[in-house]
């Protein structure tokens, strides 16, 4: 799996939010695919022929939320290499369990999240 050639990867059990981030960020050149949990972003990942060079992981899900995915994430090296932005509208947030993952507030600042993917594409050499 090449790192960080892929698409942006949306992890939210909010439909409309990943709709409407889906249709702002392939509005402005990003390639994008979505999860509904944590458990469906794994399998996703696992099986994906490139990776996401980017995850936007929102905390609170069923299935498996933001820190389960973020503990089973940590534990497989093929995977951990891929930045993580948590997306969250919680102002409870475990920081100790982000594992340094910046945090992007909800409701989302959407001209500062595209600057931050374009820079995170630019760093990583994906056009």
């Amino acid at each position: 799996m090449t790192q960080r050639e892929g698409p942006v990867l949306i992890v939210d059990d909010d439909l409309d939010i990943r709709e409407t981030l889906t249709e702002i960020l392939e509005d402005r050149g990003f390639d994008v695919i979505t999860a509904a949990n944590g458990l469906e972003a794994l399998d996703l990942l696992r099986s994906a022929e490139a990776a996401p060079f980017v995850i936007l992981l929102d905390l609170m899900m069923p299935i498996m939320d933001g820190y389960g995915f973020l503990e089973e994430y940590a534990r497989a090296p093929a995977l951990a290499t891929i930045p993580v932005l948590v997306v969250t509208a919680g102002h409870r947030v475990d920081r100790s369990r982000l594992g340094g993952a910046p945090i992007v507030p909800k409701p989302i600042d959407v001209p500062r999240l595209v600057n931050l993917l374009s820079d995170l594409r630019s760093a990583a050499g994906v056009s």
